[in-house]
């Protein structure tokens, strides 16, 4: 993340994404898919990390990282061999982007849901961060599906929407986006126009 100053000189938190060139590698359409989508590529990589399948589906074009696939609403323009770049972004435009949350590991119920705990005095010695009663007695006799307890934490796709651009700089390939997206460093995210567009 970083901070751009806006003229009237407000401090605005963003995050700088690298947002491209992403190759076109294939175009599917209804006719012959069943549905309207792109995928494209981000990213280099090393032939000799990409196996004959991969080589023989990426063709002529550049060996890419990863790939992801993009559902379009109807037919698109767009060929097999197009790039795409930051370029198609406008400032003020608004997005939503997906990503991979950072994964916490195992945590308890007062770090992954805000259990208040217990109380630190009569004899609580060692039930301060306890997660206390789970609710069932006799009848049913089970933990109900779904009870918040401990658990595994983050490494879940999260989608955060209707975020601003609030510049493009297209030498650099580069989009900033006010507030936070998720995942941590070098995570791959997925950009697109939001569907619901706040004020």
């Amino acid at each position: 993340m970083a901070r751009l100053f806006a003229e009237d000189g407000e401090a605005i938190g963003v995050t700088v994404i690298e947002a491209g060139p992403c190759p076109v590698v294939q175009v599917k359409t209804q006719d012959k898919d069943g549905y309207d989508a792109l995928q494209i590529g981000f990213g280099q990589k090393r032939v000799t990390l990409l196996t004959k399948p991969q080589l023989g589906h990426l063709g002529d074009l550049p060996p890419t990282k990863c790939l992801r696939e993009v559902r379009l609403e109807g037919p698109t323009e767009h060929k097999r061999g197009d790039t795409l770049t930051v370029e198609m972004f406008q400032v003020g435009d608004r997005v939503d982007i997906a990503g991979t949350s950072k994964g916490l590991g195992f945590q308890g119920g007062v770090r992954r849901y805000g259990f208040k705990g217990g109380p630190k005095t009569h004899g609580q010695s060692d039930r301060l961060r306890a997660p206390g009663s789970i609710g069932s007695s006799s009848y049913p006799s089970r933990t109900y599906k779904g009870q918040r307890m401990a658990g595994r934490m983050g490494s879940k796709r999260i989608t955060t929407r209707n975020l601003r651009v609030i510049a493009v700089r297209p030498e650099d390939n580069l989009i900033f986006v006010r507030g936070a997206v998720p995942g941590k460093s070098n995570t791959v995210l997925t950009i697109r126009e939001a569907k619901k567009k706040g004020r």
